[in-house]
């Protein structure tokens, strides 16, 4: 499989070591040999807390293969910047979507089926579900 199959995925954080690790761990559950894109997208610009609309969009720009980019956001304002930059339509590529799953646990969910080469719509229900994780 080709790394232009794989759906891209995109790590909106207020933080950018909060989405560099989460990028890291899932990545690192995939193992070595995943060929799929993804970007950390956390903090501003000048380094502070908050979140980018630059940041963003080149994280997505990077990691988009033309078989979609999943975005993963982790608090209101991150999630609102993402809305923005779908609504402005021509900040993000073609099938970017806005994933509404639990950061850390669809982050991996998303990751680990991307690796599969499964499209957009199976990445985003992956992610999706990891709301239903239990842990006790």
């Amino acid at each position: 499989m080709s790394d232009a199959s794989l759906v891209g995925i995109v790590l909106v954080s207020h933080s950018a070591r909060v989405a560099e690790s989460v990028a890291e761990l899932a990545q690192g559950l995939v193992g070595d040999g995943s060929a799929v894109s993804v970007a950390a997208a956390g903090g501003t610009t000048g380094g502070g807390f908050g979140t980018s609309a630059e940041l963003i969009a080149a994280a997505a720009a990077a990691v988009d293969r033309g078989a979609g980019v999943a975005v993963l956001a982790d608090l209101g304002s991150a999630v609102l910047t993402v809305k923005a930059l779908l609504a402005e339509g021509d900040e993000l590529p073609d099938n970017t979507r806005l994933v509404d799953a639990p950061f850390v646990e669809g982050a991996v969910a998303a990751v680990v089926t991307a690796s599969t080469g499964a499209d957009l719509g199976a990445v985003e229900a992956a992610a999706v579900e990891a709301y239903a994780y239990r842990k006790v």
